[in-house]
């Protein structure tokens, strides 16, 4: 991670170039940069004026990689500077964005990362019997899911120092965690903690699958510092799954403590046991959840609902780019440079 943030910001800069040639062959309506860094940053550089540019955020874009790289913060200062609209997956973002100084009469919009989830697929239903036997999980036993992997951002050591509180209560539970099979630091947790027994170190396993884990498990885990909205935190409500995330602010936007999940510091393996054990054991909390997250599924992330939303924003920043430029695109030349840096 250290390396990404260091030498990718110059690295990037070899494909303005061939970028900016490209979008001349396809002269398209409008581009879509999908994050910031890194696909923002060239955006920015190899977009001509004449290009609707729509600039995605992704959850850590500016809490993590802009707040702690100066090269990063100068080049998402120049990509908001172009932007002509953007699109965040929560609100916090956007607000980050007005401080930033992106102008407020540019197009915004705030949508689900993935496009939505398609509930054919992410709904609640029984637990796939021969996927618990295939991970060694028994009928019967709490099963607490982690779907983060390892990330710079997530807690693991924070979830896995827990474990071992919640299994004086529980000692049946399961804790499932997903793509951290062959990780050596996970198995090293896990050994020093004597809770090999109850640990499930999973591999990368299909959006199938996981939809299959989530309806296996009563709990999901999710301890990170810097968020926007996780898929996985949607996939897991969706299917019905108990939510308990870090309590940050975007979070919060989809989650009221107490109410349809518990939040708590993701820096304090006490509290994460005291959360996980007070789900464990309110049955009832967990019911009105997953009633409730049914529905806050299908109001803000059902993927046909979401999709429309994008593609009528897609049609609305076409327009204003129209208008704002007095209906002419910009001439331009596909070897014109973009500056550095």
């Amino acid at each position: 991670f250290v390396l990404i943030r260091v030498l990718a910001p110059f690295e990037i800069l070899r494909h303005v170039g061939p970028v900016r040639e490209r979008i001349a062959q396809i002269a398209p309506d409008l581009v879509h940069a999908m994050r910031i860094p890194f696909e923002g940053i060239v955006a920015a550089k190899a977009t001509p004026p004449a290009y609707p540019l729509i600039t995605s955020v992704w959850g850590n874009d500016f809490t993590l990689f802009a707040m702690r790289h100066i090269v990063i913060r100068r080049q998402t200062q120049q990509v908001l500077d172009r932007t002509d609209a953007l699109h965040c997956d929560c609100a916090r973002d956007l607000r980050i964005a007005d401080e930033w100084g992106f102008e407020a009469a540019r197009p915004r919009i705030v949508l689900p990362g993935a496009g939505g989830l398609q509930r054919d697929r992410f709904s609640p239903g029984p637990g796939n019997r021969a996927l618990a036997g295939r991970f060694a999980i028994p009928d019967g036993a709490p099963v607490i899911i982690n779907p983060r992997g390892f990330r710079g951002y997530v807690r693991n050591d924070v979830f896995f120092k827990a474990i071992p509180r919640v299994l004086q209560v529980h000692p049946a539970a399961i804790f499932a965690c997903s793509s951290t099979q062959g990780n050596p630091t996970a198995e090293k947790w896990v050994k020093e903690l004597g809770i090999g027994a109850n640990v499930r170190l999973l591999p990368p396993v299909s959006r199938d699958e996981m939809a299959d884990l989530f309806r296996l498990a009563q709990i999901t885990v999710s301890p990170s510092t810097h968020d926007g909205t996780p898929n996985t935190l949607l996939e897991a409500m969706a299917c019905g799954c108990f939510p308990i995330a870090g309590d940050i602010e975007s979070l919060r936007e989809w989650i009221a403590d107490g109410e349809n999940g518990l939040l708590c510091d993701p820096a304090d393996p006490k509290a994460l046991a005291e959360v996980i054990l007070r789900a464990l054991q309110d049955a009832a909390l967990r019911e009105r959840a997953r009633e409730h997250n049914q529905r806050l599924i299908d109001a803000r992330a059902e993927y046909g609902a979401v999709m429309a939303q994008a593609e009528a924003f897609y049609a609305e920043v076409v327009a204003h780019k129209q208008a704002t430029a007095g209906g002419e695109k910009v001439s331009w030349s596909a070897g014109q440079q973009g500056g550095a840096g």
